[in-house]
Formats: structure tokens, sequence, C-alpha cells
């Protein structure tokens, strides 16, 4: 059987309704991203409405639009559900976000996917179906592949990373490696030699920028060479890299870590291990949140302010929407070393 219903015809949802084995109300609420469907129906209905080439009536939909102005801003992230929600970074980003969205009556319209593939497909399917008046743009890597197809849905959008990866799209960032740099020198100053890092994936590039920063850093103290653990910032995996570090021959007496879960993490790690913090070790963590301050002693940290940030990113945005044009975005305030009780002079 053909993946079309009608070669050369149009197909109607009532066929992708049949095909999907639902009713046309079912995926009027899958192809609008609204509640009432299951994922993995969700996920059925798309899958057929992309084999049969189907999109929701376009005339319909441009005819509602010269009459009622689309007030959804996108935001995909590539994430479990279960992870993004442990995540302290993303909900006060998105916390940001909607402070300056409510402002202006719009809303957010937030897609979990399981890779950048995916990724490209949701965007591509928001821009021809005018669901969306810009979007925002997260987790960039190097060569980023979303960076062609963004450039061609001629969608606003603003990217949240360094310039050196967004590929020229307005973009709002902080400095990482300056930050990076700052927290090395601090911890050399306190007399540790032997520094590890537990990072993010590698093929993100801010992991990577912080990655070349620490190392540089380190080379250029003439400390004990840099050992790095990429991990994907669970909790879990957190865990599983402090303990690998401080069970080595060679236990480093500082660590870096990439988020405030793994940060936490490790604290309880070296607690199970009778490593004294901060006596024998020092921990300090990225992302500062109210994790940090919880935490027995609480957690030295590489401070910014996500709410704020997650704000300057949508006022970016809303300018481009509002005035058709496009400056090449700013850096937002360096992270901040906040030294609380897991780090000190090495003994």
């Amino acid at each position: 059987m053909s993946s079309r219903a009608h070669p050369g015809g149009k197909v109607t949802i009532a066929e992708v309704a049949q095909r999907a084995g639902v009713s046309k109300g079912s995926v009027s609420l899958a192809m609008n991203d609204k509640p009432g469907v299951s994922a993995a129906t969700r996920e059925k209905i798309l899958k057929v409405a992309k084999e049969l080439g189907w999109l929701p009536n376009q005339a319909a939909r441009s005819l509602s639009s010269a009459t009622t102005q689309v007030n959804n801003i996108g935001l995909v992230i590539a994430r479990p559900a279960r992870m993004l929600g442990l995540e302290p970074f993303y909900m006060e980003f998105i916390s940001g976000i909607e402070s300056v969205l409510a402002e202006r009556s719009h809303s957010l319209l937030l897609r979990l996917v399981r890779d950048v593939d995916e990724e490209v497909e949701v965007h591509d399917g928001w821009g021809r179906s005018k669901q969306i008046s810009g979007s925002i743009v997260v987790d960039f890597t190097v060569d980023d592949p979303r960076i062609p197809a963004l450039r061609a849905s001629r969608l606003p959008v603003v990217a949240v990373g360094h310039p050196d990866l967004t590929g020229g799209l307005p973009s709002v960032w902080t400095d990482d490696g300056a930050a990076i740099t700052e927290a090395v020198h601090y911890l050399a100053a306190l007399g540790h030699r032997r520094l590890a890092r537990v990072g993010g994936p590698p093929s993100l590039g801010h992991s990577a920028i912080r990655t070349e920063a620490f190392v540089r850093a380190v080379a250029g103290l003439n400390l004990e060479p840099a050992r790095i653990v990429p991990t994907d910032f669970s909790g879990e995996q957190g865990a599983r890299a402090t303990r690998a570090l401080l069970a080595s021959a060679q236990r480093p007496t500082a660590i870096l870590y990439d988020n405030d879960i793994m940060a936490v993490a490790g604290l309880s790690v070296a607690t199970e291990m009778g490593v004294s913090v901060p006596t024998e070790l020092s921990l300090l963590a990225w992302d500062d949140s109210q994790l940090c301050r919880l935490t027995h002693p609480p957690l030295s940290a590489m401070s910014h302010d996500v709410f704020v940030f997650g704000a300057e990113v949508a006022r970016l945005l809303m300018s481009i929407i509002d005035h058709g044009e496009a400056d090449a975005g700013h850096a937002a305030p360096t992270p901040v070393l906040v030294p609380r009780g897991t780090t000190a002079r090495l003994r």
C-alpha cells in the first residue's frame, strides 16, 4: 500500500486518524501539541502524518493568523523528561523566560526530544504550521547541524551559546572560559596542584569550551596534568565519576563539577568513602542553586543569575520579533566565585 492515501490528491485529517487508529480529535490534539493524548499515541500520529505528508489545513491557519497574532515562543530541549525535572538550571532558565513572555501575553511551547534530528523536525513543523513566532535554541555543538535548518526557516531565533558555536545567529552567552580560569586560579591559590573536572558530554559546545579553558589554566600554572571525566550531567554519573577519581592512585585534592546536581552527588560520595571535605578534598559546583546552600557543608560554586539570564534571552527574541532586525546579541555577566564550606586551603 502506498504511504499516501491519495497519490497526487489531498490528504485529510480523517485519513490520518484512520491510518493511526485514533479519532480526528486525537489527531488535532497531537498535531497542535496539546494535552489529551499519551506520548506514545502522539508519536504514532506524528509518524503517520509525516508518512502521508499531511499538515493541518494551511488555508484555515492562514485565515486565523490574519486576525489572530501567534503568541507562542518555542523551546526544544534534548533531555529525558525525568532528568529535566531534576535540573535547577532549566527550571530557573524557563522561569526567567516566562517572566518576560507573561508581560507580553505570550506562551512558551516546550518540547522534549531525543536528539538533534528530532529537534530539526520539530522546528520544521513549527515553522510550516505557523505555531510559533520565534524560538530559543540551546545546547549547541561544534558544527551544529541545526544552524543551516534554522537559517532556512527564516524564523526569529535566539541562540543560547558562545558566538563561536552559533554560526552567526543572534545569541546570549556567558564567558565560561573566563569563569573556569578563575576557578582554577582560586583552587591553586589554596594549594591544590592535582585538579579534576567532572564535565558534561564532550559533544556539547559549552562543555568543550570549559574543558579547553580548564586544561589551559592548569598547564599555565604548572599544576599536575588535568583530569577530566565526561558525564551526562546526571547525579548518578556524577557520583560514579567521583568514586572513580577518589579510588584512583593519584587522587585529586580538588574537583570542579559542571553542574550542581553532580556536585551534590560528589559530596555524598566523599562522605561515603571517608574523604573529609574540605580538609582533604575541595569541591566546586557550576550553576549555583538552592541545592548548593542546603548541603552540609554548603557547596562553593560558580554563580550566575540563571533567572535573569533566561529573561535576557527572551527580551532579545521579543525585540527581534517586534523590529525584524537582529543584533549579534551579547555576553551576560560572567559567573562569579562564591566560596562556601566545600573549598579550603589544602592541609
